[in-house]
């Protein structure tokens, strides 16, 4: 069997493996408020988010295009670069889920992308207008789109409890958190389920398989069922971080802080911009926070958060280029 071929099938399968990480990685972005405000048992909470996920994971493929030839030309690359930046990816969200760190895999993807793609070619094979306008940007309004959403759907959430009785506000918004959560689910799938189908397609690209950038249909099922399949695992230590350490939640203030998110993330996949759905839940849980009181964030844990976030892109693609010199150096294709 030809080198290129077996690499592609590696690459494919290591892919779908790194989707499925993110779908546990990721779950406590969709049910981490509405298992901590004990609206739903985590095993229901679970298996809720990863139906939403898979259905999100179809809508579009605006991000996935961005991923797969927004951000560098797939056509200059080879299959070897494409297995090097798959394995960056996922040994860096291995790392962070091992910690417990809600970092994002969004960003140790693209960063890997980048990483692979310089050691492969150079710094001039990166699309830095994409990079800046569509990633860089993103990663900076998006988390503050989600605070300013979290106390403004908190501020909402409020009025509208002041004109109901206080034994009916709770069970009113327990019933609202299902919606919430599962519309954050949706949105989860519609954003970072197309990462994974734009690395395959890349990869088609780069093995020769297509000449240009295309998202066949069956790219578009098996990385929807593989988020949904990592879904249904959990990561529960991210979820106890995000819905259980950094701050106190009530069912009022999980909906807040799952529509500020679940809206804003929406928005970026219409637009095709790949953000981090981990920063922007993270975010709009703080907005819920600070709403209330300052002192209802853990801010050391908040800290360690955001120290994570800012390493996550350039060292996914250090490890991308890294494991790319390595692997050059074994493989000749």
């Amino acid at each position: 069997m030809d080198v290129v071929l077996i690499l592609l099938i590696v690459v494919v399968i290591l892919a779908l493996f790194f989707d499925y990480t993110n779908g546990f990685h990721d779950t406590a972005n969709a049910i981490a408020t509405v298992v901590s405000t004990r609206v739903l048992t985590p095993r229901f909470a679970v298996a809720l988010a990863a139906i939403f996920n898979l259905v999100g994971a179809l809508i579009s493929v605006e991000v996935a295009t961005t991923v797969g030839k927004g951000l560098v030309n797939p056509q200059l690359l080879d299959i070897l670069t494409m297995l090097a930046i798959v394995i960056g990816a996922i040994i860096w969200n291995l790392i962070t889920w091992y910690f417990g760190l809600p970092t994002s895999s969004s960003h140790a993807l693209i960063g890997a992308i980048i990483g692979g793609a310089i050691a492969h070619y150079d710094f001039s094979v990166v699309n830095y207008s994409i990079l800046i306008n569509k990633v860089f940007w993103p990663s900076i309004f998006a988390p503050i789109l989600g605070i300013i959403g979290g106390i403004i759907f908190l501020f909402i959430s409020y009025l509208i409890a002041s004109n109901i009785k206080a034994y009916l506000v709770n069970r009113l918004f327990r019933y609202l958190q299902l919606f919430s959560s599962s519309f954050m689910a949706l949105s989860h799938g519609s954003n970072d389920a197309q990462k994974t189908m734009g690395l395959i397609s890349m990869a088609l690209v780069a093995a020769g398989v297509y000449k240009e950038f295309t998202v066949p249909l069956w790219v578009k099922l098996v990385a929807a069922f593989a988020i949904a399949l990592g879904t249904m695992v959990g990561g529960w230590r991210i979820i106890k971080t995000m819905g259980m350490r950094l701050t106190k939640l009530r069912p009022v203030d999980g909906f807040s802080a799952e529509t500020s998110a679940a809206t804003t993330i929406m928005l970026a996949s219409h637009f095709g911009m790949p953000i981090s759905t981990t920063y922007v839940i993270t975010s709009s849980i703080m907005g819920v926070g600070v709403a209330k009181k300052l002192k209802a964030i853990k801010w050391s844990l908040a800290f360690t958060i955001l120290t994570a976030w800012f390493f996550t892109i350039p060292a996914s693609a250090t490890l991308s280029f890294l494991i790319y010199k390595l692997l050059s150096l074994f493989i000749k294709i």
